[in-house]
């Protein structure tokens, strides 16, 4: 069977509803039965990769032969007890090639090396949010507005053209 895949994406916070599970749970379990969907590719650091980690869990009960992959932004090395740990979890676990020199920026560039490899994204977005305002440094007194992670991530998956389902709206 083709592998086909979908990652997972949002901003760090969210309302979670049973409205949003539903909606999200249903999104899935259409993705894997309509378009044949068998790998879901995870990050970290945000409430909506964890709410969709678990849904997707649940949902493995029904469809045994889906792969969830956990795609680290950080430790390009892990050891075996961490393998095996990530493993209890996860199907699969990697550190996507050439980000060591990636810095603060990692999260953005693991975010376009799952993008790159899915055929579908599940989002969640709100247009109209931004991160919160943030000193330059303690000695400096202006406030610079960082730019939202998801909003990056959305821009480059439509710029790749790849299909994105935005769960927000």
């Amino acid at each position: 069977m083709e592998n086909k895949t979908c990652c997972f994406f949002g901003h760090r916070k969210i309302v979670d509803t049973l409205e949003l599970r539903t909606k999200i749970t249903n999104t899935i379990e259409s993705l894997i039965v309509d378009q044949n969907i068998n790998t879901f590719l995870f990050g970290s650091k945000s409430q909506f990769d964890s709410l969709c980690y678990d849904l997707v869990t649940k949902i493995k009960e029904k469809y045994p032969h889906i792969k969830r992959v956990y795609v680290r932004a950080e430790f390009p090395c892990i050891d075996e007890s961490y393998r095996s740990y990530l493993l209890e979890s996860y199907e699969d676990t990697y550190y996507p090639e050439g980000m060591e020199k990636a810095g603060k920026a990692a999260y953005v560039e693991r975010n376009c090396e799952m993008i790159d490899r899915s055929n579908v994204c599940i989002i969640y977005y709100n247009t109209g949010y931004a991160p919160p305002r943030r000193k330059n440094s303690r000695h400096d007194l202006t406030d610079y507005q960082p730019k939202s992670g998801t909003k990056i991530a959305y821009d480059y998956a439509q710029k790749k053209k790849i299909k994105v389902i935005n769960i927000y709206n």
